[in-house]
């Protein structure tokens, strides 16, 4: 376990360094392997990874769901979310920052990327908070927060590459984070209440809608429904696989796009040049995560940590949260694909040799992630709303998302100590 561990160590120096976690993984991996086997052996195993990876069938749903997200981003569903949201809670107090959170959840549904709903729900929800008088720390803090749940609700890209690196049912990952997902938004719409309870004036209350109004918003969201209940419908039908309703849903959100004519020949080639770079930037980092893959499970280190746990009579929920406590470590350091690729090849195989269920880690995963995305220092859902807010100071981010990322840990326990929440749905479905 030696090496394997000296070859982490090198890895996250070099990550450290700036040098691209892609190349970090690969480069450790591929001389790992060198060294303990020799440079053919080496050599024959990352030729195999690269041209697996290229020509496994499973993998396309990565660009098709990125697609997807893509074509919804353009075609403005959000807006039309966040209305729908605003109507009902708005009369609220907090209402506006509450029905962020709840349009978030809805965009995450058909986005797939916490990245893009923090970038889409900025543009859409920060002015009008910020005029109607609400605090610029509540402001930017549900923004960020409310992101993280595009990678919960499904479909969630992270939840894909879960699935493919564990050989774990997409479908049953998808459902299982349906009810994490709702329960995550009323606990994110809990943490505004408590904010507006500390300070009133952070969330002023706006005017109560009347209900045909309420309505006729609710009508506007009819695209987002339909999208939503083909795709994910047809997978827990079993109409057709993962891989087939993501193409449908591209299909569908292309043909929202079209209707509401918020495409050009221009957009059109901007939202496939942005799919294609981001696409490839995921399969060069699978692929140096498969790379130390093989060098990691060569070694022996996933036997020896099940060794380890065994001879020192760990409890299995103290191996969970030192795990979970590792995360989101990581998490605030590194970028969130990067970490369950760098971790899932050590940590899985104990997981399940402990008598855990895949499908419930792989959500306990997607939340450690989610609090990793929103914790200092460098948050990415944090940066990409600064990014986008560049009036906006990092600290009044950081003391923002402070109270949501209190939430989704009180989220992160109601899910370790009731599992039940996350596999109830697929036990139903039967998937």
């Amino acid at each position: 376990m030696t090496t394997s561990l000296v070859a982490v160590g090198i890895m996250l120096m070099l990550s450290f360094l700036r040098v691209p976690i892609a190349i970090s993984m690969g480069l450790v991996g591929f001389a790992g392997l060198w060294w303990v086997r020799g440079l053919a052996p080496s050599m024959a195993s990352a030729t195999t990874v690269v041209y697996e990876s290229g020509f496994q069938y499973t993998l396309s749903v990565v660009p098709l769901f990125i697609l997807m997200g893509a074509f919804v981003t353009r075609a403005g569903m959000s807006k039309e979310l966040y209305r729908a949201a605003q109507t009902f809670v708005g009369h609220l107090r907090g209402g506006l920052a509450m029905a962020t959170v709840i349009a978030c959840g809805g965009f995450g549904a058909i986005c797939g990327s916490s990245i893009a709903t923090s970038a889409t729900m900025t543009h859409v929800a920060y002015p009008s908070m910020r005029a109607s008088a609400y605090s610029e720390e509540l402001a930017v803090g549900s923004i960020a927060s409310g992101g993280t749940l595009g990678i919960l609700i499904p479909p969630s890209t992270i939840m894909v590459l879960y699935g493919i690196m564990t050989e774990t049912n997409i479908g049953k990952l998808f459902a299982a984070g349906v009810l994490p997902g709702i329960l995550g938004i009323v606990l994110l719409c809990g943490a505004v209440q408590y904010v507006c309870w500390r300070k009133p004036d952070s969330g002023p209350r706006a005017e109560r809608v009347a209900w045909p109004e309420r309505l006729r918003a609710l009508r506007d969201v009819w695209g987002v429904v339909v999208l939503f209940g083909v795709v994910m419908g047809g997978i827990y039908g079993g109409i057709f696989t993962a891989t087939e309703g993501a193409g449908i849903g591209a299909t569908g959100a292309f043909a929202f796009a079209l209707l509401r004519r918020s495409l050009t020949w221009k957009s059109l080639l901007e939202v496939l040049v942005e799919s294609a770079r981001t696409t490839a930037m995921l399969f060069i980092i699978l692929v140096g995560a498969l790379v130390f893959s093989n060098f990691v499970n060569y070694t022996g280190m996933p036997g020896q940590l099940r060794s380890f746990v065994a001879d020192h009579h760990l409890s299995p929920l103290m191996v969970i949260a030192a795990i979970c406590l590792i995360y989101v470590i990581l998490g605030t350091a590194m970028e969130e694909l990067s970490v369950i690729l760098l971790t899932i090849p050590i940590f899985f195989p104990l997981v399940t040799s402990l008598g855990f269920d895949p499908v419930w880690f792989g959500i306990i995963i997607v939340l450690v992630m989610m609090i990793g995305l929103i914790s200092p220092p460098v948050g990415m859902n944090m940066f990409v709303v600064k990014s986008m807010l560049p009036g906006v100071t990092t600290m009044t981010i950081f003391r923002g998302v402070a109270p949501f990322v209190w939430a989704e840990i009180v989220l992160l326990v109601i899910l370790v100590a009731f599992p039940s929440i996350s596999l109830v749905l697929p036990q139903l479905l039967k998937l």
